[in-house]
């Protein structure tokens, strides 16, 4: 039983995990008209997507749901969030910490945050339902998706029964995970990288557990590392504290539920015996894939139907709400007549080198130091030159926090450096640069930047001559782009961000920074919104 399409919204977001409900929060807020359709009608409760960066709680800040999402944490807050690695055992002996994104936490506004991502999806669907603009289908899937010149019909239909409604949009994104079906429908093809393992995931409940890891106090990830995998990973996370764990790790090809010893594999993990109680046991393939582009006409792709890869390091969950942050203001943009013609296609030209990044140069380059390191080194044989090696591995973990810095120096809508290219790798410095992220500082009016920062663009005046920044106000206006102005004289500021004139995106990206001179404040406006020729 179908309908005719329904009056038109402006987005149809098709999946309601993290990035789906993250998206639609920043364009209700933003003022579009958006449906949101999911096929569950609660979040399901797999305890993936844990480790949430710094960068990732400034979105919550700026979609109004950062304290909420805290409060939902299930570890207590005075209980750590970083990692450990291991060698062999969890209780070799061998350790070090590992992913220490505290390192950074001068850089960005927030706190990092760890929960488990039915709680973050409860706390962003509770957001949501606080907005008017934004209607949530809940129970229902995408069966279809048509567009033409004018737009996009979406046709979805409720689980569980024939009924069926056909929505009508200016836009669809696909927010539908690795199997996406608006990825599908569009022809957007995948490059894939196919490791040839076959990973488990298991949650279990065990008290036992948590107290043979109490010697290692305010660690709630953990991953150990066994000549036997590699270089890939037996995972241990914490979903709660004391009793909940979630586990993954390569298995052999063809293991079932039914046919493989779980609890030994558990056992050869620690190092020893503990008590057990499976909730979960599922599977899925270990294999990076990367969709070709990021958008064909007016369908969009992002989060896990963008790209996909294995937990290593806690990219994805993040990856893909910065998907969400860095469309939604370029689909308001558009839909709202302030859009250059390519603001649009700079949301793939931007995120999709970005992921290749991650995925080479930090996920399979890890696994692949990691395979290297188990080939060369074994205390068995050389302890010396085994625990020399450790000993700098340690080092570097702390250097790979901090070269971990995604930036859009190449982009065209920002005034990067010549032949600069989009990438995962950078260096975080509080200097502002023209796309990277900007750092947080507090004002002579005791606010912090970010506190100040608009919903479109910002322009931060840290004394330039009065022209200058009247030049860039006109010019904003012409074009219809909405511009806060932030104005502080403090010397202390100016030499903190090393620049007098800086322009903010709406995703916290600066796009132009100057000592103070405007040359071509017209040209600056169209190129930051993807009016360039």
């Amino acid at each position: 039983m179908s309908t005719p399409a329904e009056s038109p919204a402006q987005v149809v977001i098709v999946g309601g995990g993290p990035v789906g409900l993250g998206l639609a929060i920043d364009l209700g807020q933003r003022g579009v008209r958006c449906v949101l359709v999911e096929r569950y009608r609660s979040p399901q409760p797999i305890p993936k997507g844990q480790n949430l960066t710094q960068r990732t709680l400034e979105h919550f800040y700026f979609w109004g749901a950062e304290a909420e999402l805290r409060a939902a944490r299930t570890i207590p807050r005075d209980y750590g969030i970083g990692g450990m690695t291991s060698y062999g055992t969890l209780l070799s002996g061998y350790r070090y910490d590992w992913l220490q994104r505290e390192l950074v936490r001068p850089y960005y506004f927030t706190d990092n945050e760890r929960l488990p991502q039915y709680a973050t999806e409860a706390v962003l669907r509770h957001r949501l339902s606080q907005l008017q603009g934004v209607e949530t289908v809940y129970g229902w899937s995408a069966s279809g998706i048509e567009q033409d010149a004018g737009g996009v019909q979406v046709t979805i239909a409720e689980r569980n029964s024939d009924r069926c409604r056909k929505l009508r949009s200016d836009y669809v994104v696909g927010c539908d995970g690795s199997r996406s079906l608006v990825r599908e429908a569009a022809g957007i093809t995948q490059t894939l990288t196919d490791h040839d393992r076959l990973m488990v995931l298991l949650v279990f409940r065990s008290t036992g557990l948590h107290k043979l890891l109490e010697r290692f106090p305010n660690k709630s990830f953990y991953n150990v590392l066994h000549p036997e995998l590699e270089g890939y990973w037996k995972f241990f996370g914490r979903v709660d504290l004391g009793s909940t764990w979630f586990f993954h790790a390569p298995v052999p090809l063809g293991t079932t539920k039914d046919n493989f010893d779980f609890r030994r594999y558990l056992y050869s993990a620690v190092g020893k015996e503990f008590d057990v109680e499976f909730e979960h046991i599922g599977f899925w393939d270990l294999r990076v894939a990367i969709s070709d582009q990021y958008s064909i006409g007016r369908v969009l792709i992002a989060g896990d139907a963008a790209h996909s890869h294995p937990p290593y390091g806690g990219y994805g969950i993040n990856t893909g709400l910065e998907d969400a942050a860095n469309l939604g203001w370029k689909l308001a943009a558009a839909l709202q007549g302030w859009a250059g013609a390519h603001l649009l296609d700079s949301y793939g030209e931007e995120r999709r080198p970005v992921f290749v990044s991650t995925a080479r140069d930090f996920i399979e380059k890890a696994i692949q130091n990691d395979r290297e390191f188990l080939a060369k080194f074994d205390p068995a044989i050389d302890k010396a030159a085994f625990e020399a090696e450790w000993l700098a591995r340690s080092s570097g973990a702390r250097s790979e926090v901090n070269s971990f810095e995604p930036n859009y120096e190449g982009s065209s809508i920002v005034a990067g450096q010549p032949g600069a290219a989009c990438s995962a790798i950078g260096s975080h410095e509080f200097a502002a640069r023209a796309g990277h992220h900007l750092a947080p500082r507090q004002l002579a009016s005791s606010r912090n930047v970010f506190e100040e920062l608009g919903a479109g663009f910002t322009l931060l005046d840290l004394g330039a001559p009065s022209p200058a920044v009247t030049e860039i106000k006109c010019a904003a206006e012409a074009s219809g782009v909405p511009l806060t102005l932030i104005r502080d004289d403090s010397t202390e500021v100016r030499k903190f961000y090393q620049a007098t004139l800086i322009l903010v995106r709406p995703d916290q990206i600066v796009a132009w920074v100057s000592d103070g001179d405007v040359t071509d404040a017209t040209g600056i406006i169209r190129r930051v919104i993807g009016g360039h020729p």
